[in-house]
């Protein structure tokens, strides 16, 4: 036949094609069905893909968009019931139309007065809810705020306060101090981190730091709520931690035990992260399923000790009971996080399926378990600790849904040698695993990657396991007797070990890598190719592979700013001619600072500009009022002081002006001023020859409740002054 040996006798291209997307057809319906089992998995990813959607936008959409949308796929999907091909696309645009309502319900609900602008230093009174212990100082959050001179319809709903002090402050507490508060900052460059969104979902309105001493106010004796009395003993907890084991094992040791991290000090948590044992200080799932099996094997062993109990009883399910409760306890008593939600959720239908005759390790225990954080705070899906939490332990439970049987062969009448090495090679594979499902949110939030965690892992993680978790479950029992000493000393001990480990492994050359900021939509890639290879069984799970890939790869097609300005106006940085940055000073703006260097992938700043002549690279002249960056073809003036206006507006095609600039440049086709920076946040500036592409921190977030308005010319006045 000729036209190609692709083709039947007597069939043309049109009939080709139809044959082909036949078979295609087929083909996708036979995976389907083989995959009927796993279709409820995508259930909570779709209710998070809308929940997702919803803080992507520019502009906060209608109160009515998401609902109606949901409503129609339903009604167009009982129309069309005898189509089974659209049906999964409508149920799908309904779910994620779910997750969208639900997020901008709870941004509604959590709306609270947020502060204008700086106040103080002024008189301020509120109620303790929290003190947390950090390295340098204490961090105060107050409720019920009363603010000197500050209507109440206009006062943040709580605030929190930075203090150098040492204080005797515990939650409950009426306190009055002199303080000065900021608004929430913003992001310190466009696409960094939202401490200002993190607040709003907080109700938190202000930050500052007192700038005298605190005063307990004479209130009414009552027992404060159950909330501020458990803050009150956790605080209680970490004191007498600290009095016991000292730093840095001790702040350590008080993680563990209450999950405040705020105490633990700067170069211990270098350690930590830099040898990929960080996971090890934020209370998770290892840490509540090590509780659980410890209080379960130690109850259900102490029955068997009673052979009238053992022989009469179902002892294997009391001690499910006792660890039911001992997760339970300490989730409660833990600071809240979305991991051990997570880890809570989990281990307590383990739990119950013990209690049932059941086996619960599952996907769907982990997909419900993720609806369950998004139903409660939708807000979580852009947090760090969700998205690694649920990456590891989906990567986890698919690997194992994937090799079980060939473990499970290997154990069948192993002696131990050959256990022993079962548990080493287990221990080593759910490391790897765990450490490759989260690497692109590291990247994308902290942007680094550990190079030995694997090896850090393998010792410090059985050293956790076995010595240090068995020592907190017995603090935990004596705490009440004051008899706590007994098991936070060998506790210490552990906790120095597991830091020898970090420090050593964290010295180690190429230990960590360093790289620039990931973009979104690369995230989202790999989010998507992470899902896709462990929610399907079936050989097209494969495909996620390449999506993981170019997910990562993504780094590569974002190009960094080659000048950052902070809001503020204190900080200034530059591209050097070797492509790093290079900062206009060394000690303002501290956190832009970090920000900026951590998303261009340094771990330093190679030097500050210099306050007179040239820099080494030759890009950038300063004087005492102004500096001259020459870059791709652009001149670009930084203007300091009013006398070098004039002069820099004529030869510059960019002028960026720490003051205001009331006069029009003539050569510039860009001007920032001090002005432009007060009202749109930090600006980034790309330099490429015959180009500049600019973006403010505002053009980046759009109008959404949780981005401050534009100022007023009234607030513009008062600023001003």
């Amino acid at each position: 036949m000729s036209g190609g040996a692709a083709l039947v006798e007597g069939e043309g291209p049109a009939g080709f094609i139809e044959r082909t997307i036949g078979r295609i057809r087929a083909a996708a319906a036979a995976i389907l069905a083989a995959e009927r089992d796993r279709w409820a998995l995508w259930f909570p990813v779709l209710f998070a893909a809308g929940i997702g959607v919803y803080f992507a936008l520019f502009r906060e959409p209608p109160g009515w968009l998401a609902p109606a949308s949901g409503a129609v796929a339903i009604a167009v999907a009982l129309v069309v019931r005898n189509r089974p091909v659209l049906i999964p696309f409508l149920v799908g645009v309904a779910v994620a139309s779910a997750g969208m309502t639900l997020a901008q319900w709870r941004a509604v609900q959590v709306a609270a007065p947020v502060l204008e602008k700086r106040w103080g230093p002024a008189e301020l009174d509120g109620r303790v809810v929290s003190v947390e212990t950090r390295a340098d100082a204490r961090r105060v959050v107050l409720d019920r705020v009363v603010m000197a001179g500050l209507e109440p319809r206009r006062t943040p709903a709580s605030v929190r306060l930075s203090v150098r002090k040492a204080v005797a402050l515990h939650p409950g507490d009426r306190v009055a101090v002199r303080a000065v508060l900021m608004p929430p900052p913003g992001p310190a460059s466009p696409g960094a981190y939202d401490f200002q969104r993190q607040a709003w979902f907080e109700r938190l309105g202000a930050v500052g730091y007192s700038v005298g001493d605190f005063r307990t106010l004479e209130t009414p004796h009552r027992a404060p709520g159950f909330r501020l009395w458990l803050n009150r003993l956790r605080q209680d907890v970490v004191e007498r931690v600290l009095a016991v084991v000292p730093s840095p094992a001790g702040p350590v040791v008080a993680a563990l035990l209450t999950g405040e991290q705020g105490s633990v000090p700067p170069d211990a948590m270098a350690w930590m992260r830099d040898s990929g044992l960080a996971h090890l200080l934020s209370v998770s799932g290892l840490h509540v399923g090590l509780v659980a099996a410890i209080v379960f094997l130690v109850v259900r062993r102490s029955l068997a000790l009673v052979p009238s109990v053992a022989l009469r009883w179902p002892i294997k399910k009391w001690g499910a009971v006792a660890a039911f409760v001992a997760v339970t306890l300490y989730m409660m008593f833990v600071a809240p996080a979305v991991p051990i939600q997570r880890a809570w959720l989990m281990t307590s239908i383990v739990l119950v399926a013990i209690l049932i005759d059941r086996t619960a390790i599952s996907m769907r225990l982990v997909a419900w378990a993720a609806f369950a954080v998004l139903l409660i705070a939708p807000e979580s899906l852009l947090s760090a600790s969700f998205q690694m939490s649920f990456a590891a332990v989906v990567a986890l439970i698919a690997a194992w849904e994937a090799s079980r049987e060939r473990f499970a062969a290997w154990r069948a009448q192993a002696g131990w040698p050959r256990r022993a090495a079962i548990w080493l090679i287990g221990i080593s594979l759910t490391t790897l695993v765990a450490s490759l499902a989260t690497a692109p949110y590291a990247l994308y939030h902290f942007n680094r990657f550990t190079a030995f965690g694997l090896a850090a892992n393998l010792l410090a993680v059985p050293l956790t396991g076995l010595w240090v978790m068995p020592w907190a479950v017995a603090t935990f029992v004596l705490l009440p007797f004051g008899l706590e000493s007994w098991a936070l000393v060998p506790m210490g001990w552990g906790a120095e070990g597991i830091l020898a480990i970090a420090r050593e492994v964290a010295g180690w050359d190429g230990a960590v890598a360093l790289w620039p900021a990931m973009p979104v939509w690369g995230l989202v890639l790999a989010t998507i190719g992470g899902v896709w290879l462990c929610l399907w069984r079936t050989r097209w799970r494969m495909a996620g592979l390449p999506l993981i890939l170019l997910g990562i790869l993504s780094i590569e097609t974002e190009r960094t700013p080659d000048i950052l300005v902070s809001g503020d106006a204190r900080l200034v940085a530059v591209r050097s001619a070797d492509g790093m940055l290079q900062l206009s000073s060394a000690r303002a703006g501290r956190m832009a600072r970090e920000t900026w260097l951590r998303r261009s992938g340094q771990s330093e700043a190679p030097a500050v500009w210099p306050r007179a002549g040239r820099s080494a690279d030759g890009v950038l002249a300063c004087d005492s009022a102004s500096c001259i960056y020459n870059s791709d073809g652009h001149v670009v003036a930084f203007v300091q002081h009013a006398s070098a206006l004039a002069e820099d507006c004529r030869r510059a095609d960019i002028v960026v002006a720490t003051i205001p600039v009331r006069r029009r440049c003539a050569s510039a086709a860009l001007v920032i001023d001090r002005f432009s920076l007060w009202r749109d946040g930090g600006h980034a500036i790309w330099l490429v020859p015959g180009e500049v592409r600019v973006e403010s921190v505002r053009a980046s977030r759009g109008t959404r409740p949780w981005v401050p308005p534009l100022p007023t010319p009234r607030n513009r006045r008062e600023e001003k002054e």
